[in-house]
């Protein structure tokens, strides 16, 4: 097995589970293995119960690093979380330790695992400018003015990267380059050898846990902790937590067609990737999964 492992792939498709399980049985063959979250909403606290960060009892399991870094109010881009994980890496494999890279945001991903060009950060101004509009006239409205080729990799319902383009476009910076954006070619230009895998699930057992998961979230307090973010000023990275805007309403429906959306995008963007081992769960515990990754070549 090469020196780092990633595990990737939808929203409840149980990541943290099989990374606990692939840690025992490295532990077995006497490594130290540590995960390093790649989710762009763990990375604050805070947001643990939106985020579905790992529990207590979990991170007891494996230590997990990169959750709950950030205050909730501070903006956080992929090109800083590149340089916190990329650092983590690097002292963990110098410690002689393996790092099992956990997560489902595909730009935190690559951020972590390959040379990206990652783009700098806008002026404030610019942002809180983009930022008004954006509340003022929709999502939509902004996605129908962004260039043509930009149009068509962002979702007109991505408030996220619709603002980030739109930044970026107003500073006069250049956007990343296509086989940034996810695809093949970042595949190419791993850091470090590395073995990716991909949890893919049939469409209905997938939308069975994720309705679950929306549950538990709720029954957990999920509303709660995103009013208590809002009235700490989260900031906009932070207000992107899936099902953040259908918490704040007690909109569970809203919330599981968001989750269920989401996860249709990371298996889609999963499936394109080169160099990716996809392994199918449906019906599958962690045990099982974590069994085939750890007999990878």
């Amino acid at each position: 097995m090469p020196e780092l492992l990633a595990i990737f792939g939808p929203t409840a498709a149980g990541k943290t589970g099989v990374a606990i399980e692939v840690a025992e049985r490295l532990r077995k063959r006497g490594e130290e293995p540590v995960a390093i979250s790649c989710d762009a909403i763990q990375i604050y606290r805070g947001l643990e119960v939106l985020s579905g960060a790992p529990t207590a009892e979990e991170r007891g399991r494996l230590e997990h690093r990169l959750v709950g870094t950030a205050g909730v109010g501070d903006e956080f881009s992929a090109g800083r979380f590149a340089e916190l994980a990329r650092t983590e890496i690097d002292s963990l494999l110098a410690e002689g330790r393996r790092p099992i890279v956990v997560g489902g945001t595909g730009l935190y991903l690559r951020a972590a695992l390959s040379e990206l060009d990652l783009r700098p950060p806008v002026p404030a101004a610019v942002r809180e400018d983009v930022e008004r509009e954006l509340a003022e006239r929709g999502p939509e409205a902004m996605h129908a003015e962004l260039p043509e080729e930009q149009r068509e990799w962002v979702h007109p319902n991505d408030r996220k990267r619709i603002a980030r383009a739109t930044e970026l476009s107003r500073a006069g910076i250049e956007p990343a380059p296509p086989g940034e954006r996810g695809g093949e070619l970042w595949t190419a230009r791993l850091r470090r050898p590395s073995l990716l895998i991909g949890l893919s699930m049939d469409r209905e057992q997938l939308d069975a846990r994720i309705d679950a998961r929306v549950e538990a979230m709720a029954a957990a307090g999920a509303g709660e902790e995103a009013r208590a973010a809002l009235k700490a000023g989260a900031s906009r990275t932070a207000r992107a937590a899936l099902g953040f805007d259908g918490f704040l309403a007690g909109d569970l429906e809203a919330v599981k067609t968001e989750h269920r959306r989401y996860a249709r995008r990371q298996l889609a963007w999963m499936r394109k990737m080169g160099g990716v081992r996809v392994i199918e769960r449906s019906g599958r515990d962690d045990e099982a999964v974590a069994r085939e990754i750890v007999s990878a070549p």
